[in-house]
């Protein structure tokens, strides 16, 4: 089953925690602090593999996580980083937030992208020691990882597409052209999902994909066109495959493919484009040619039968003499978001509750508060000093809070004392 869209959410590693420990050595007295560092969490990388082809894989396992990082230990010990996951995509995969639909990544190139960076390992309690305070009794947590929940939309990566209505003989002709064996029958069918082949033309090859078959209303939804039109993106010239036999259609299906491409993306009508009148070795008379060549003109027409291979050479040496002249196959840039006001990394917001106690909350605040051990003394001056440096006092006396108000900070509760 060929699966070009697929939704998973992504998590980095978290930081481990610092340790809090003392030396303890016979005949040393007073060793001091030696807690280590937490270990850094794993990172999630994203790269690109020629060896898949397809979204299957995301279908049935849908969250990847990074390993958390090792807390730190005693001995001045880092906690071991987190081991990195490498998550690989077929070539030409575009990685999109699923919120805001906006491009984090193009996988065209093989190099690994960092896509969410793990956690930063908390600080050993031996970081805290001072002059004046020689045996800190607390450490910092380590920080969480990064939570994304991010959409994979494969665009297939190839130089030319086959388009035409379906039954045009698009598969045949890549079944012609290449060693890619798609299915080929004499009854009516239309292909089901994009399949590549490379082609050689003396010294130059070049990648040709045969795309479903579309039909009038696929850039609006209708068929299995609108789902592979995103494949037609990223290839540089089209091979546009008609069925000249048709002695009434011929002309109008024509119009009618470059009419949807051009609704699904103006880019798309502008893009160089041959055209391939196919099962010439059953016209009665070359009317519907002429008719089509002058309908598409400037544009070129090449008569061709697959059956007989009639014309397929002429219309091989017409693509790579297109290619030569063009531009590589187009990666998409992540998109650029206007840069975000910083907040105050310190900020807080103060208000009183339905009891009257005055209660402070902040993201900060959270995160301090989860390395403080208020059991003890000294861990909660420390507490006492950060507040005081970060203006929450300065706040709630300029608010009015007065001596044995009950003050509120998530789960810790007390009286005021100025």
């Amino acid at each position: 089953m060929f699966i070009d869209v697929a939704n998973i959410t992504l998590v980095s590693g978290r930081g481990g925690n610092g340790a809090v420990s003392f030396h303890r050595e016979k005949y040393v007295a007073a060793g001091g602090p030696n807690g280590g560092d937490g270990g850094r969490g794993g990172h999630i990388y994203i790269q690109a593999d020629d060896n898949l082809s397809t979204l299957m894989d995301f279908r049935y396992r849908r969250k990847y996580a990074a390993a958390n990082g090792e807390d730190g230990g005693t001995r001045m010990r880092s906690g071991q980083s987190g081991a990195d996951l490498t998550i690989r995509v077929p070539r030409g995969t575009l990685i999109k937030d699923k919120k805001t639909g906006r491009l984090l990544y193009d996988a065209s190139d093989s190099e690994p992208f960092l896509l969410a960076r793990g956690g930063r390992g908390g600080w050993g309690n031996k970081r805290f020691a001072t002059p004046t305070r020689q045996t800190p009794r607390f450490a910092k947590s380590g920080q969480d990882g990064v939570l994304l929940e991010v959409t994979l939309e494969l665009k297939l990566l190839a130089d030319v597409g086959l388009v035409g209505f379906p039954n045009a003989g698009k598969s045949s002709l890549l079944s012609v052209i290449s060693a890619a064996r798609p299915k080929v029958a004499d009854y009516p069918f239309t292909t089901l999902s994009p399949h590549l082949g490379v082609v050689r033309v003396d010294d130059v090859s070049f990648v040709v994909a045969d795309l479903p078959g579309l039909i009038e209303g696929a850039a609006r939804g209708a068929g299995l066109g609108h789902d592979f039109l995103r494949h037609i993106e990223r290839c540089r010239l089209l091979i546009h495959v008609v069925d000249a036999s048709a002695q009434n259609d011929t002309v109008n299906n024509y119009d009618a493919i470059n009419a949807e491409l051009a609704e699904y993306s103006p880019e798309l009508a502008k893009r160089p484009q041959i055209v391939a009148a196919n099962k010439a070795d059953i016209w009665e008379d070359e009317t519907v040619y002429q008719a089509l060549a002058k309908r598409a003109a400037p544009r070129r027409v090449v008569a061709v039968s697959t059956a007989t291979r009639q014309g397929i050479g002429e219309l091989l040496n017409l693509a790579a003499a297109e290619l030569a002249a063009l531009p590589p196959v187009q990666v998409f840039q992540p998109e650029t978001m206007p840069e975000p006001e910083i907040p105050d990394q310190r900020g807080f917001t103060i208000r009183r509750d339905d009891s009257a106690a005055w209660v402070v909350e902040g993201e900060w605040l959270y995160r301090t508060m989860r390395d403080i051990r208020f059991d003890d003394y000294e861990q909660r001056q420390y507490f006492d000093r950060i507040l005081r440096r970060a203006g929450v006092f300065d706040m709630l006396e300029a608010r009015g809070v007065a001596e044995g108000d009950t003050v509120k900070m998530f789960d810790l509760e007390f009286e005021y004392v100025p």
